[in-house]
């Protein structure tokens, strides 16, 4: 399974396979986060850390909430508020090494405005 981590190590998340590709959100989160997501079955991610590491962000409409290292501020990744078994969520590759996330194919959502996809 590939690994990352954050910043200082307190988080360690594996993901099942090496994503197709990833998404550049243009909305006023991601751009600020400076994100690159893969999506992935709730299920299948696995986040190591001691207890009280986590700390979570949400607002507006409250549908995501988006998960940090509670010691370094790394966002590692993005969650459902009404967690179901079929929900998927989000891990930033931003987390993972280069050699990993290089070659993989980056699109472009806009999540500002459209919910389109402009590539």
């Amino acid at each position: 399974m590939p690994a990352g981590t954050c910043h200082c190590g307190a988080v360690r998340i594996e993901i099942p396979r090496k994503p197709r590709a990833l998404t550049s959100c243009n909305c006023s989160i991601c751009r600020r986060y400076g994100t690159l997501w893969a999506y992935y079955r709730r299920g299948t991610v696995r986040i190591d850390c001691a207890r009280g590491a986590l700390d979570a962000y949400a607002w507006g409409d409250r549908h995501l909430k988006f998960v940090r290292c509670r010691v370094c501020g790394c966002v590692t990744h993005w969650e459902p508020m009404r967690v179901a078994a079929h929900h998927r969520i989000g891990v930033t590759m931003r987390n993972f090494e280069p050699a990993l996330v290089g070659p993989l194919r980056v699109r472009r959502l806009d999540g500002a405005e459209t919910w389109n996809w402009l590539d």
